[in-house]
């Protein structure tokens, strides 16, 4: 296919092969992130409100949502305005000093997230973290940090384990103990590895067994585990976490980069009642556009930029708060004030959830849904997932995968991953949702 073909003209069974085909000419793995490299490989034109079109023109109600970054729905009508708006006003990337606009979502961040003292804002959640870490070590004076097994938190070295790996390479559960580092790439020093100790989730007693054994810097965990479908905390975990941490001297980091605004305007932190000691917002900050937000403590964001240059911690980018993204953020964060959204998006996932189970009830599946305000995610197992090591050992990831890819034949996108979750936005309606359980019905009878 010549480089300039029109792909819309496309309409037949093999437009989605190839285009993939000319997409692999020219792009390393044929995808711009490996994450999105799945089957069936659907090649997507746009999206607006709760659903996304291929280029055969075909609609799909949409509960991938970006890995969840669309809160608000696709193309939102009033954060598009806001982004033209200040493009209409010639805002450009000056690369000096200050705006008021970047003022002004700091001042919401910190108003809105009672833990963030002061914020510098990233372009993505990756570097929210890799910065997160390096503040903790040089405020700790110390390098060895502690991650959840089952648990993504970026891309970047110190974080780089596999999400998911098979539990023959896992092991059995062991607790207070820890796991061997497992890198999800290759090119990762193994003295980088060395520093990086991996424990389940929901285990306060692993956790404190690797303080005892080493000097840690930190502990980064995601409030709420949403990468492996939605595990939630069990009462105490999350505010057991950031006692360790202060016993231990160690910094408590929450990745709130996929439970941030999708749980409440308070990040899950605010449904928990805990305040750590570092946060890191992304994805749903800006409804889909690139920006992400590190924050905490002020003794601990200061470093950024302290007196001391052996303690100082750089921060730099130069996209770090483009303006377009800016307004995309202020803008989204507006929209979330207002009472109408949060009751709408836990009643569209309440009710998608509810209808679920009754669902699966009905023609006897062992299944259980997870949820998290607006996230979920169904387990075909008996009891509740509480680790990685409940899903390894009881979920059925053939039946997943065959159940996600029959929804998707019906126009019901879900990640054709097991175990990815579901998200809901502020624009699916409930007819959406009522649809979206038809479709359910039709393809449990079938499988």
């Amino acid at each position: 296919m010549p480089s300039n073909s029109n792909f819309s003209q496309l309409n037949d069974a093999d437009s989605f092969k190839e285009v993939y085909q000319e997409a692999n000419r020219f792009i390393a793995g044929g995808v711009v992130s490996l994450n999105r490299k799945v089957h069936p490989h659907i090649i997507f034109k746009n999206g607006k409100g709760s659903r996304i079109y291929d280029i055969n023109d075909k609609a799909y109600i949409d509960y991938h949502s970006a890995f969840a970054a669309h809160l608000l729905g696709h193309n939102n009508s009033e954060i598009n305005e806001a982004v033209i708006a200040a493009l209409n006003d010639n805002h450009s990337l000056i690369g000096s000093g200050t705006n008021q606009m970047e003022i002004k979502l700091a001042e919401m961040m910190c108003r809105l997230i009672p833990s963030l003292e002061l914020i510098q804002i990233t372009n993505t959640g990756s570097e929210g973290t890799a910065h997160a870490i390096r503040l903790s070590r040089a405020y700790t004076n110390k390098e060895h940090i502690i991650l959840m097994i089952g648990g993504y938190n970026g891309w970047h070295n110190d974080v780089a384990r596999e999400v998911m790996p098979l539990l023959a390479k896992l092991g059995p559960r062991k607790s207070a103990d820890e796991y061997q580092f497992r890198p999800s790439s290759a090119g990762i020093p193994k003295s980088v590895m060395e520093n990086v100790h991996c424990v389940n989730f929901n285990d306060l007693a692993s956790v404190e067994y690797v303080m005892k054994k080493y000097p840690v810097a930190c502990v980064l965990v995601e409030p709420v585990m949403q990468n492996i479908g939605v595990i939630l905390p069990n009462p105490g975990y999350l505010q057991g976490l950031v006692d360790l941490c202060e016993q231990y001297g160690s910094v408590c980091i929450f990745d709130e980069v996929k439970t941030g605004f999708r749980s409440a305007l308070g990040g899950y932190q605010h449904i928990a009642g805990v305040k750590p000691h570092l946060s890191v917002f992304g994805k749903a900050i800006a409804n889909g556009y690139p920006l992400g937000v590190i924050g905490g403590k002020k003794e601990i964001m200061e470093l950024f930029d302290t007196d001391d240059p052996t303690k100082r911690v750089l921060i730099a980018g130069t996209y770090n708060a483009h303006p377009f993204n800016v307004s995309a953020a202020i803008a989204t964060l507006q929209i979330l004030e207002r009472p109408e959204v949060y009751h709408h998006l836990e009643a569209m996932s309440s009710l998608l959830s509810s209808g679920l189970e009754n669902l699966f009830q009905e023609k006897g599946i062992p299944a259980v849904t997870n949820r998290n305000g607006s996230a979920s995610c169904t387990y075909f197992l008996e009891n509740k997932p509480q680790d990685l090591h409940d899903i390894l050992n009881h979920h059925d990831f053939a039946f997943d995968l065959k159940y996600r890819k029959a929804l998707i034949a019906e126009g019901i996108y879900l990640m054709p991953i097991a175990c990815k979750q579901s998200s809901v936005s502020y624009a699916h309606s409930p007819d959406d949702i009522y649809r979206t359980l038809e479709a359910n019905k039709k393809v449990l009878n079938a499988l």
